[in-house]
């Protein structure tokens, strides 16, 4: 089965997560990362989980200003995606990336139409959409800059920078003599191939306007992204993903790169929507759209102290392990588990291709992960509110950012649970160990001894 698994299964899924479409991908959402963690953090003091400090912060005013904040760098998430995207696809062909980017953002804006009357502050209709372009010159819907523009932005992400790239491969572009400033240089370079695509994208626009009078944007989130979201945000999306990862682990492959490259920007729209559900209301729940599965039930109860949820085994390594092998990497896995680093133990016991630790691996996400989501579905805990933490925040504390102080007890809870599940495994393995180290112990004593009674007859003779 291993040879089977290395030989046939993960080569074409390896060829796959390499391909440039997922790397650009992938590379792509990591520039809106800062800029998601930033957002974060002004989602919370916009709806501050104590309502003394919130009240305080409504009175004074400072709320309108984090909300403003927030809006200005999580909730445009879509733009940082698209530009990210085409930006890394042009990078890796080795091609100037900025305006690939630019040019991206520009084919995002262009295929999308203002849909959102402008409100006054009685919250009366004064500009309707279509009134909009002729009285103010147009504006730009916020709807579709955050989660629910992802995958129109991922789309066109990927069309423009593999569109930009194939100009520059077969030299269609404006080429200036070597005397004029790179600057200058790059921008009639970019010309043709922005032109050619910004054009493309307008009859995309045209199209969807005069056949089905919806936009291209609106379309992939009614048709695309409502049905992926829903598929992934089901018991069974949670299941398929916490065995996925640690069984790619198992094998010694970086299950979270693979499932993440591909499910991340899932994920992420779900917990958009969260975000912006939490900020409108204080509070997300079913009634109002909210969603189970976002990337924060997959950071804070599958992967939590790392993949597998380790912290169990770490703990027993540390502090009940009798072979030194154990007990020496738990000590020095112990710290770094606590910020959700665990490739010590992965490949230090090891966990990758230990046939008897792989059953505890893959069952403690599977416990965690479902029982979480059915806890929530049923009302026992909160939904999560979709703030983004980064990755290496502590457990407990992190429960507490994501769910408040019932999702930060339940957090707890799951990882003391994570040392009984590892419990019998741990020690079968610590047996073992201990067992092969008495042997080597007696075979090198038994070497020595027999040295010794040699060297001793050879000074007697």
């Amino acid at each position: 089965m291993n040879d089977w698994i290395n030989n046939k299964l993960l080569p074409p899924i390896m060829k796959f997560v390499n391909t440039k479409a997922i790397t650009a991908l992938k590379n792509g959402m990591l520039v809106s990362l800062p800029f998601i963690m930033v957002g974060s953090v002004f989602l919370l003091l916009s709806s501050f989980p104590l309502p003394a400090v919130a009240n305080w912060m409504n009175a004074t005013g400072l709320t309108p200003y984090w909300t403003q904040a927030y809006n200005a760098s999580f909730g445009v998430l879509a733009i940082f995606a698209v530009v990210g995207i085409a930006y890394n696809w042009v990078k890796d062909d080795g091609f100037e990336p900025l305006p690939a980017g630019m040019t991206a953002l520009v084919s995002f804006f262009l295929v999308m139409r203002p849909s959102t009357p402008v409100l006054n502050a009685a919250g009366k209709t004064v500009i309707s959409a279509t009134q909009a372009p002729t009285m103010l010159g147009g504006f730009i819907d916020r709807t579709w800059l955050g989660g629910q523009g992802m995958i129109a932005a991922i789309i066109i992400g990927l069309l423009t920078g593999w569109a930009y790239s194939w100009f520059l491969k077969h030299h269609i572009t404006i080429k200036l003599p070597e005397q004029v400033p790179p600057a200058v240089s790059d921008s009639f370079v970019a010309l043709i191939p922005a032109f050619v695509i910004v054009t493309g994208w307008l009859l995309v626009y045209i199209l969807f306007d005069v056949t089905a009078h919806t936009t291209m944007t609106q379309w992939i989130y009614q048709v695309v992204q409502t049905p992926l979201q829903g598929m992934t945000d089901s018991f069974g999306g949670v299941v398929v993903i916490a065995l996925l990862i640690p069984f790619f682990w198992f094998f010694g492959v970086h299950g979270a790169v693979i499932v993440g490259g591909i499910m991340d920007p899932i994920l992420q729209a779900n917990a958009l929507q969260n975000a912006a559900i939490f900020k409108a209301h204080g509070v997300v729940t079913a009634a109002n759209g909210g969603h189970i599965f976002i990337q924060s039930l997959l950071d804070q109860f599958g992967t939590v102290t790392g993949s597998g949820m380790t912290i169990g085994l770490v703990v027993f390594m540390a502090f009940f392990a009798k072979s030194a092998q154990m007990k020496s990497i738990g000590r020095l896995s112990f710290v770094p588990g606590l910020f959700n680093i665990n490739e010590p133990v992965l490949f230090g016991v090891p966990v990758v291709m230990n046939p008897l630790l792989i059953v505890p691996f893959m069952a403690m996400p599977l416990i965690s992960m479902g029982s979480t989501y059915l806890l929530i579905k049923v009302g026992f805990l909160p939904y999560l509110n979709g703030v983004y933490i980064p990755w290496t925040t502590p457990p407990i504390i992190s429960g507490l950012l994501v769910g408040g102080w019932k999702m930060m007890i339940w957090q707890a809870f799951v990882l003391v649970l994570s040392f009984f599940v590892y419990l019998p495994f741990a020690r079968k393995q610590d047996q073992m160990l201990l067992a092969q180290e008495n042997a080597a112990e007696d075979s090198e004593a038994h070497t020595k001894e027999a040295n010794a009674a040699a060297t001793t007859e050879h000074a007697t003779d």
